[in-house]
């Protein structure tokens, strides 16, 4: 294999960028700049550092769990006013700087939004749907803001707590098994928890 296809790609030295800072007396400064940054244009969750950085300091896993769930919805609330006041100027170079998010993404979006507002802010927060496109779409169409804001603390500190949790209670032994399935276990949460819900409205 040559030198050139054994080195990695931009993406994972991004990622690998990323997790060093656990190893450094800045990593919840880290953690708190890219879980802000995450939900409103950085390509990388905030999931495997904040994994890191409770397998290295246990006992304040909660505490990481507060910081990556705080900046998450300040990084949200400014996605929300890059939607609702500064699109129309940004809207070029956002979808030709930051990768995974399209046109059609945010089309699509908006179809969810006529109805199920609060639930699509929800489970993109939940889940691995690029929560991004979620806070910038919710100021495009101009959601509630409160409504957003709500789902979003919810959302978000629902998933990272749960994972700080899990570290917290069982430790190495099962952090391979989150860093490889915890998107679809919480896929499935989020889907029996928003079907229950639906179900509810429809019986009763």
């Amino acid at each position: 294999m040559s030198e050139a296809k054994a080195r990695p790609g931009p993406v994972r030295r991004l990622y690998d960028w990323v997790l060093h800072w656990a190893e450094t007396p800045y990593g919840g400064l880290a953690l708190f700049v890219l879980a802000m940054a995450e939900s409103s244009f950085f390509p990388i969750p905030p999931d495997p550092l904040l994994i890191a950085l409770c397998l290295g300091m246990a006992t304040k896993s909660m505490r990481f769990a507060a910081i990556a769930t705080a900046a998450s919805v300040v990084g949200g609330v400014i996605g929300y006013g890059i939607g609702a006041g500064a699109w129309q100027l940004l809207e070029p170079y956002f979808f030709q700087y930051v990768p995974g998010v399209s046109q059609a993404a945010f089309d699509r979006v908006q179809t969810l939004y006529d109805r199920w507002d609060f639930w699509a802010i929800f489970f993109a927060g939940l889940t691995p749907i690029p929560y991004k496109v979620f806070t910038i779409t919710a100021g495009i169409f101009s959601i509630n803001f409160w409504i957003f804001l709500v789902a979003s603390v919810l959302s978000r500190g629902l998933r990272f707590f749960l994972l700080a949790a899990l570290i917290y209670k069982f430790g190495k032994p099962i952090a391979g098994f989150i860093d490889r399935y915890f998107n679809a276990l919480v896929t499935v949460f989020a889907i029996l928890l928003i079907g229950g819900f639906v179900l509810i409205e429809f019986v009763l």
